[in-house]
């Protein structure tokens, strides 16, 4: 297939730019993915839409507050670094801006000046490798006082708070975004959920920027995907096998527990306890080995986020559900309104 073929119009207008509140009061496109027949519900639906021994496999990392606005050192000249990814110790690759002008050497300076860092390396899709020099027992302090939260580029308006762009069980720090179809649960939506016998397992995928890099590549089988840690613990893979085996639904809260899920399957033959770094690029013609359903928001045109979702339920409905959603007015991208494809 064709990049192109992902092309849909989406009016200005429509890309949200903060959280409806309460978060559960989002609207829900739901989708029957043999039928391809839509229903228009609220997200707090899913008391009414899922069944008592559905699985919902949620992803649990935690957005760091990843984005630092300091200073060059001697110059003083205003700076940006977006942690992306730990690689060893206090070494984290970044992007960084103006990424000309911060060459292997350049020393910077972030908020009172307790935290420090040196670039060592440009790399060569010119992202950075950088050295950071702090005082408190980890960086993470030092980020949570002169950090800010990481927000896709489409979204111009800062947050209120932080947390709105956090999901409520968030808590393994390491994304540079957040797992947006998360966003949409309460903890009272969970305890409504669980008391109806639906159940929950946790995974984690750190997301990395690169969901967000749109594909270059005319030809969709030519895009080679961005790499992202995950995590699978023994308690959820005893979940997942026990639904699979007695036939209940696995659903995937969020492209990444879908690509953590597929990743593992595909590396494994089954769901165990693993963890690694996966590259799985899920386009029409993929085959799906774990998930039964899939809730997600509505994402950008030419994205690898709707090929993935064109390779769950079909392209010729992916489609159809977009123009819909267009025509209905729903909400678009981090901080917009949802859809369940079961």
């Amino acid at each position: 297939m064709l990049k192109k073929d992902f092309w849909f119009d989406l009016p200005q207008r429509l890309i949200a730019q903060q959280p409806v509140s309460p978060r559960d009061a989002a609207r829900l496109l739901c989708m029957d993915r043999q039928s391809g027949t839509l229903s228009h519900h609220v997200f707090r639906d899913l008391v009414s839409l899922l069944h008592a021994g559905d699985l919902l496999v949620v992803n649990d990392s935690k957005v760091l507050a990843a984005r630092l606005i300091g200073r060059k050192e001697p110059t003083g000249a205003v700076c940006e670094v977006l942690l992306l990814r730990q690689m060893q110790g206090d070494v984290w690759e970044c992007l960084a801006k103006p990424g000309k002008r911060m060459q292997p050497g350049t020393r910077l300076s972030f908020g009172d000046g307790s935290l420090r860092a040196v670039i060592q390396k440009t790399l060569p899709d010119g992202g950075k490798l950088v050295l950071f020099e702090y005082d408190t027992p980890t960086l993470y302090e030092k980020l949570d006082l002169f950090g800010q939260m990481p927000l896709p580029p489409y979204i111009t308006r800062r947050l209120k708070d932080q947390d709105q762009y956090q999901t409520v069980y968030a808590k393994e720090l390491g994304s540079a975004a957040a797992p947006t179809a998360g966003l949409h649960f309460t903890p009272g939506l969970i305890d409504a959920l669980k008391a109806q016998g639906v159940q929950f397992a946790k995974v984690t995928l750190h997301v990395g920027l690169g969901t967000f890099r749109p594909v270059k590549e005319e030809r969709v089988e030519d895009h080679v995907m961005h790499t992202e840690w995950y995590s699978i613990s023994e308690g959820a893979a005893d979940m997942i096998r026990r639904a699979k085996a007695d036939g209940r639904r696995v659903i995937a809260v969020g492209t990444t527990s879908c690509r953590t899920l597929e990743a593992a399957a595909a590396r494994y033959g089954e769901i165990c306890a693993c963890s690694g770094n996966t590259d799985i690029f899920l386009y029409p013609g993929s085959s799906f080995a774990c998930i039964d359903g899939l809730i997600t928001n509505f994402h950008l045109p030419e994205s690898t986020l709707i090929m993935l979702v064109a390779a769950f339920c079909g392209y010729e409905n992916t489609m159809a559900a977009y123009k819909a959603a267009v025509r209905e007015n729903y909400r678009f991208f981090s901080f917009g309104d949802a859809m369940m494809i079961v």
